[in-house]
């Protein structure tokens, strides 16, 4: 029996590219490939219960591989299928060793742009 594999996605992570002015902070964007990203369309009682707590549309669920180090934070942006999507909620994750196969963490996105 064959084992699951994901498809590589890129997370934007947020980087300091200098100040302002008023010497806060500006960000910039750049794309880094996560591997191993297993990618599932929502239920529709997934769908509906995250649009009653949140009144966003979740899309898709994405399962992150063990290991992981990139921070999932909600608002985030990631792009698979060719199109952006945005994270709209933290990250639930599992307890490594507990979890029998690659992935101990989940993240919804909806259509983004």
């Amino acid at each position: 029996m064959a084992m699951p594999k994901g498809i590589t996605i890129f997370l934007f992570e947020e980087y300091e590219t200098g100040t302002d002015g008023f010497n806060h902070a500006i960000y910039g964007e750049r794309p880094v490939e996560v591997d191993n990203v297993l990618v599932a369309p929502v239920s529709s009682t997934e769908l509906l219960e995250t649009y009653n707590l949140t009144g966003r549309r979740a899309v898709y669920q994405l399962a992150i591989p063990k290991g992981d180090e990139h921070e999932w934070k909600e608002g985030g942006r990631v792009n698979f299928f060719g199109e952006d999507w945005r994270i709209i909620a933290i990250p639930t994750e599992g307890i490594e060793d507990l979890i029998p196969l690659s992935w101990n963490k989940k993240v919804q996105v909806e259509r983004y742009g």
